[in-house]
């Protein structure tokens, strides 16, 4: 979900009026569509049809908000627990939580000929980030069309592959349930270690990561490198994007390999070859896919804290992934870069960054860090267990991965509200939750300068 900014929509009033219409901001709207998703997917796996034994409405609600924020955190087993109905529900939630409601919305409402008012503009616009109600519809379009094709190349990849080992039509449903979680980023598997009955298998590890990693990306760089073939014609962001994803995910797979080569629990006991994957899935999994082939919780301390920055950082913007995203934590680092070299600008590609982007991408951080922080103070009230568990799912929840290192499936009534609430804000976007709590007004009176010490 890409991160809400006032400055593209200067036309919102700021009634004083409780009631006035223009209280239900972009923010909001877009807010309250995840929360409707997700109420009408509690109601719908609450159903008798959709499990196979007595369900909670609190594990309902679990279950429901986690499919639309596409994070992958349960409460109970996806494959035992819920029917075949069920699970199809989980799937259909994950998708409509993955491309965004509006995607749906916007191409529901050109197909019956109707036209978007001024209001469904602006939302639409928003949510897409687009400045046209043209881009708006074709950017919607492509999103659609593009999720299609590849999550039907992926079906059809694990279809052939698991055709193999189980029934054609067992093989198809799952090849079917598996392609739309990976593709979403959402981590939700029908087996209970998730795919680590795979771990050895290359086909399956690099079908299932090469749609988490395609739909992580964004949605915007797939569009890109479509439309521009030639690196030299793409967009900054996209090239950004890009190398920036090689060098996480080179850099990543090289570490966990060499800090796990020699743990019995994950790698140790595996031929180099299969080490060679397993340390591959583990090394793109965390920036927000949610599947394992390696248990998370025999991982080393310094893996585990490995993965913990890379959920954080996230995937790219306008795509199923969340964290603070890639884009983010680079203007990061290079601000950082250029206030230690005493340069004046941001600089990425020959291009300048703006103060306003620099600000956004700190803001954004600064809210991140304290909405987990938070999240962590109210686990370790809630819940007795290790430390590193809980900064580990605080972590994961409000990144949207779906990690976790045995915490979820034991949460307590308290702390499943405060992992629900977190998921929700991490797929809505914290900066974006921030606005939806305090719509910001333009400062029309400057200050004089303050000097205040730092460092």
């Amino acid at each position: 979900m890409k991160e809400w900014d006032p400055k593209v929509s200067p036309y919102i009033s700021r009634s004083k009026t409780p009631n006035s219409s223009s209280t239900f901001t972009p923010p909001k709207i877009l807010f309250l569509g995840f929360l409707s998703l997700i109420a009408l997917g509690t109601l719908l796996l609450w159903l008798p049809v959709s499990v196979t034994e007595h369900t909670s409405f609190s594990e309902a609600l679990f279950t429901a908000t986690s499919a639309v924020t596409v994070t992958g955190l349960v409460v109970v087993d996806t494959g035992t627990h819920f029917t075949t109905f069920g699970q199809v529900v989980i799937a259909l939630l994950i998708q409509a939580g993955g491309l965004g409601f509006m995607t749906f919305a916007v191409i529901i409402a050109q197909s019956l000929g109707a036209k978007l008012g001024l209001k469904q503009q602006l939302i639409a616009k928003e949510a897409f980030g687009q400045t046209s109600l043209e881009k708006v519809v074709q950017t919607a379009k492509l999103v659609a069309v593009y999720a299609i094709v590849i999550e039907l190349i992926g079906f059809l990849g694990l279809w052939a592959v698991w055709s193999f080992d189980m029934p054609l039509q067992k093989a198809a449903y799952e090849a079917f349930f598996y392609t739309i979680s990976a593709f979403n980023n959402a981590g939700f598997a029908l087996a209970s270690d998730s795919l680590s009955g795979y771990a050895d298998s290359l086909a399956v590890n690099l079908i299932i990561s090469a749609l988490f990693i395609i739909g992580g990306i964004g949605f915007i760089v797939i569009i890109d490198l479509h439309q521009n073939k030639s690196w030299s014609k793409l967009s900054v962001n996209t090239r950004l994007i890009l190398k920036a994803t090689l060098i996480l995910n080179i850099s990543a797979f090289i570490l966990i390999w060499v800090l796990e080569a020699s743990n019995p629990h994950t790698l140790g006991t595996l031929t180099i070859i299969d080490q060679g994957i397993a340390a591959w899935f583990q090394a793109v999994t965390p920036r927000t896919a949610g599947f394992n082939t390696l248990p998370v919780d025999q991982l080393t301390d310094a893996t585990t804290t490995l993965t913990i920055l890379l959920m954080f950082i996230g995937g790219g913007s306008m795509s199923t992934a969340s964290g603070i995203k890639l884009g983010t934590f680079i203007i990061l680092v290079m601000a950082t870069m250029a206030f230690l070299t005493n340069k004046k600008n941001v600089t990425l590609m020959q291009r300048t960054v703006t103060q306003e982007q620099v600000m956004k991408a700190l803001s954004l951080s600064m809210i991140s860090m304290g909405m987990i922080f938070i999240s962590i103070f109210l686990l370790t009230v809630t819940e007795s267990a290790p430390f590193l568990d809980i900064v580990f799912e605080a972590v994961s929840a409000i990144s949207t991965v779906g990690l976790s290192r045995g915490l979820t499936s034991t949460l307590s009534a308290p702390g499943e509200i405060v992992v629900i609430i977190m998921m929700l804000v991490g797929r809505v976007g914290p900066l974006t939750f921030a606005y939806m709590l305090a719509m910001p007004e333009a400062q029309r009176i400057k200050y004089p300068e303050a000097k205040v010490q730092i460092g």
